[in-house]
């Protein structure tokens, strides 16, 4: 992703394409219902994959923004080794896609569960849904832990990184069609953010790490 620089996110070039052979098709065999379908859906397709350029803020270092469009659902506290607090992100069909990195970090870890795609309510969806984990550390040792997952989507979780990679905040990484995302953030974290707020990836602080 890190290369992708075109309107379109490229994960998404072979089910346009696809969808425009089949309005071509319908054109040329004079079928009107299905040119209208094929056309909508190419339309949809093309606002869902767009991959818009954002010229981040800068923010002061220690700072985490947001990798993913949405809105927040859930701030929790818990107890967890390393983590005091989760944040829930529900990112939906007509939001933008494109991940993007929290903060200027190495990727300590990452890896992809692939699997179910399960409505939201169904509990053994919380097991069986195909999801993704990331820790990154910034350069203060602070780790974030992000935990993408799916639900009723039509594509999989996309995802271009590399353990021991560095990113720079705002970096584009992958791409999630309809999913929740979670945030796992350590006991010296101070947000900048409530439950309700609408979100965007690289634009919008969560907040600051203070000094441990």
């Amino acid at each position: 992703m890190k290369n992708n620089l075109f309107p379109v996110a490229k994960e998404g070039w072979n089910k346009i394409g696809y969808s425009f052979l089949a309005f071509v098709i319908a054109v040329v065999l004079d079928f009107d219902f299905l040119q209208f379908i094929f056309f909508l859906l190419t339309l949809f397709l093309v606002y869902v994959y767009r991959n818009p350029e954002r010229m981040s803020p800068h923010f002061q270092a220690g700072s985490v923004v947001s990798p993913v469009d949405g809105i927040i659902t859930a701030i929790e506290e818990i107890e967890e080794e390393g983590y005091s607090y989760k944040i829930i992100i529900d990112t939906g069909y007509l939001n933008v896609s494109v991940l993007r990195a929290p903060s200027t970090s190495k990727v300590l870890e990452t890896s992809v569960l692939h699997g179910a795609r399960l409505p939201h309510a169904y509990q053994l969806s919380n097991k069986l849904n195909e999801h993704t984990i990331i820790v990154f550390q910034d350069r203060q040792k602070n780790k974030i832990k992000v935990l993408h997952k799916l639900k009723q989507s039509f594509d999989t979780l996309h995802m271009d990184l590399l353990a021991t990679q560095e990113v720079t905040q705002g970096t584009r990484y992958g791409v999630m069609i309809y999913g929740t995302t979670t945030l796992y953030l350590p006991q010296n974290f101070r947000m900048d953010i409530k439950v309700g707020d609408e979100i965007s990836a690289s634009d919008t602080l969560i907040g600051y790490f203070s000094k441990k």
